[in-house]
């Protein structure tokens, strides 16, 4: 359940800040209206709390994992929402990334001694 439950919250919190930030971008480059904007901000906000549920305590390296699944995250959300087509250096770049992810959530570690 643990490594299940580590994926949901990375999804969630991908599709919350690159969500937020996609709303921006809609009302100030875009020239959507405003309010969009203030979704965006709120989305934001609530990535912030979706990282603290993941059950690793360490805020540096879920933020550090965070960061490959926001690289690999961002050009899905492209390809489904913008219509980009990523080239394979994008492809490869994200794959890099998610193993990145991999080893340093999943690593083995030694037991931590208080």
């Amino acid at each position: 359940m643990t490594v299940a439950r580590i994926v949901i919250l990375f999804v969630l919190a991908a599709v919350a800040e690159i969500g937020g930030a996609w709303l921006i971008w809609q009302s100030v480059r875009e020239g959507k209206p405003w309010w969009l904007a203030g979704l965006g901000v709120l989305a934001l906000g609530a990535y912030g709390f979706v990282a603290t549920l993941q059950p690793d305590a360490s805020f540096g390296r879920i933020l550090a994992a965070y960061g490959g699944v926001f690289v690999a995250g961002s050009l899905v959300w492209g390809l489904i929402v913008d219509g980009f087509k990523p080239d394979r250096w994008d492809i490869i770049g994200a794959v890099i990334c998610i193993v990145g992810v991999a080893v340093i959530m999943f690593g083995p570690r030694a037991a931590v001694q208080s």
